[in-house]
């Protein structure tokens, strides 16, 4: 199976639950999950740890989650390239999101009780993280002040073990014209989900990596808008060993 022939596999597994929540929560998540590199690259460079227990803060409907549990079944089918690490097998799947639409979307693509996702409405600045060995916030640390953003970082820090992984993606405040126009974009798909057009909090790259070094992560950025023209960087952070 060619890698073309295997993303069509995979994102046909990963989207075909969503119908049970409508047809806007099944092709938004066929819309991001094929167009966006972040979730391609996630498996392709082996980021997560090959198990645990992850929490996603600002999950939105849950595609990322999708996401994982497809392509783990895929590679426990066989039907995986020889050349990518093993699909990480997640052991829990906690969500938090803001919005009511979307954890409501979640439920009817997951289920109430389903055995490893739990998906639950929550403001990620005041909720408890518990433990985890993987957290995420995909494009969504902009939304809230830059008070809260560090106070929601040092949570994030603590609720991690020794070697433990933060994954996010911001924009580059200093990029000049990608980060407008990924600002533009961004406010584009908040509205067509339903939301309100919200006040974005944004910083120039090196003061992401300041403010994390600070708090104690070790950071690896890495470009992540594949063929747009966008300023996203993936933030690779760990708590050290």
């Amino acid at each position: 199976m060619n890698q073309a022939t295997f993303l069509a596999t995979l994102l046909d597994e990963a989207c075909e639950p969503f119908r049970r929540s409508g047809k806007f929560a099944y092709y938004y998540a066929r819309g991001k999950l094929s167009s966006d590199c972040i979730f391609r690259e996630l498996l392709r460079q082996g980021i997560f740890p090959a198990r645990g227990h992850y929490l996603d803060l600002g999950c939105g409907q849950g595609s990322l989650f999708s996401w994982l549990l497809a392509a783990r079944k895929l590679y426990e089918q066989g039907q995986w390239p020889s050349d990518w690490p093993a699909a990480p097998e997640p052991l829990t799947l906690r969500g938090v999101e803001l919005m009511a639409t979307d954890v409501n979307r979640a439920l009817g693509r997951f289920g109430p009780e389903h055995p490893v996702v739990d998906i639950r409405q929550g403001d990620m600045c005041e909720v408890d993280f518990g433990k985890a060995d993987v957290i995420t916030i995909l494009d969504a640390l902009h939304y809230f002040d830059h008070a809260r953003q560090e106070e929601v970082l040092r949570r994030i820090y603590a609720a991690l073990p020794p070697g433990g992984l933060f994954l996010t993606r911001i924009g580059d405040a200093g990029a000049g014209l990608p980060y407008h126009i990924a600002n533009w974009v961004d406010h584009v798909v908040t509205f067509m989900r339903g939301h309100r057009l919200p006040q974005l909090y944004c910083r120039p790259l090196s003061e992401w990596v300041a403010l994390l070094s600070r708090l104690g992560f070790t950071v690896r950025t890495l470009p992540m808008s594949e063929g747009k023209p966008f300023a996203n960087v993936m933030l690779i952070c760990r708590v050290p060993s």
